[in-house]
């Protein structure tokens, strides 16, 4: 993650997706293809922001470092160096978890 060569553009963010859980509450094992899509992850990087029709610059909402969760079905994954990314638009970002 150290050498993230990726700069999102406009209102994209970069996120590093958490890892699904390996098993149920109840103790059971869970096969890769069992396993939900993971919904949580770490922002990596963020673009400059969105413009408004005006032109002013509106600023990115999250920041580098912040965990969030985002839509199911959201964004794009990527990969890059044999690792897992999603790169989503910020209005797809649904809340930064403290």
């Amino acid at each position: 993650m150290a050498g993230l060569n990726v700069k999102p553009l406009g209102d994209r963010v970069v996120v590093k997706p958490l890892e699904a859980e390996d098993k149920t509450k109840g103790g059971i094992i869970l096969p890769d293809t069992a396993k939900e899509k993971p919904q949580e992850g770490k922002v990596v990087a963020i673009g400059k922001g969105k413009t408004d029709e005006a032109g002013k610059l509106i600023p990115m909402e999250v920041k580098v470092g912040n965990k969030v969760l985002y839509g199911k079905y959201s964004g794009t994954e990527i990969t890059i160096e044999k690792e897992q990314y999603m790169i989503l638009k910020e209005e797809d970002i649904l809340a930064v978890i403290e």
